[in-house]
């Protein structure tokens, strides 16, 4: 089983899911990609949490949104996570760099520190600062496990300016038919995707990063996921390094599914 213990800073470390209805999610999740609940203490007053397991290896997890941010029309979203050394500092670096602070940094006591932020699109993604060595490892690159974080962005130039100074990524252009596509590079390393956001079908999507996870078979998870109340924005579809789909859950959150090509890691 494919499992990372520690991320190095700059590298997506961990994604997790802030639902309508967290126990309906738990439920519809664990039944597309067999991940099974491990409820976490919550301090008083905060809101239920939950990791989604496989075996005893974390592939995501969950959180049950406030009747405050319901309320205000926040859809249910997946969040994407990227290690830093520390998080107040890149905190502040990114809002001289042009970000927003949707939640400043706080700790979680003995685990970490985090922050919510949005870029100079709108795009929203957080910074993790770990604090401790304990926990489960993060299952990835298989069935279930976390695959890919991409970033949907009309201005790819911008993107480049801002995360390449925040996080130190730098930029290669892939030959994607049909797409301006790129990836992101960390020390040498893939560390995720940026995709411009052009044509009709992107008519007021707002900009956002996409989590994608691992699958055996594309077309069987997707049409699951339809069967059972979700809905399937972009069927099952070839492209140079497998096969993926683009899904809503039966409350709205987005992801995707991602089937490598046998020798494709």
């Amino acid at each position: 089983m494919p499992v990372i213990d520690d991320f190095p800073p700059g590298r997506f470390c961990w994604v997790d899911l802030n639902a309508h209805d967290l126990e309906a999610a738990t439920a519809w999740y664990g039944g597309l990609f067999g991940w099974t609940p491990a409820p976490q203490p919550s301090p008083p007053g905060a809101p239920p949490y939950t990791f989604f397991m496989k075996g005893d290896a974390v592939a995501a997890a969950g959180g049950q949104m406030s009747d405050e941010m319901k309320a205000a029309g926040v859809p249910p979203l997946w969040n994407s996570y990227v290690r830093v050394a520390d998080c107040a500092a890149t905190q502040a670096k990114a809002e001289e760099l042009g970000a927003t602070v949707v939640f400043p940094t706080f700790e979680i006591p003995g685990r970490g520190k985090l922050c919510y932020l949005q870029d100079p699109g709108g795009a929203t993604f957080a910074l993790w600062q770990s604090l401790s060595t304990e926990g489960p490892g993060v299952l990835v690159v298989e069935h279930g496990g976390l695959s890919w974080n991409e970033l949907m962005t009309r201005d790819t130039a911008r993107a480049r300016e801002f995360y390449g100074a925040l996080f130190g990524w730098t930029f290669q252009a892939e030959a994607v038919p049909g797409f301006d596509y790129t990836v992101l590079v960390s020390d040498g390393e893939n560390a995720g995707g940026m995709m411009k956001m052009d044509g009709e079908q992107f008519e007021g999507v707002p900009e956002h990063w996409l989590v994608y996870f691992h699958v055996d078979d594309c077309d069987a998870v997707a049409k699951r996921a339809g069967d059972t109340g979700g809905t399937v924005c972009v069927p099952p579809t070839d492209i140079p390094v497998g096969r993926f789909a683009v899904l809503q859950d039966p409350q709205g959150g987005t992801f995707c599914l991602m089937q490598l090509n046998e020798g494709v890691c």
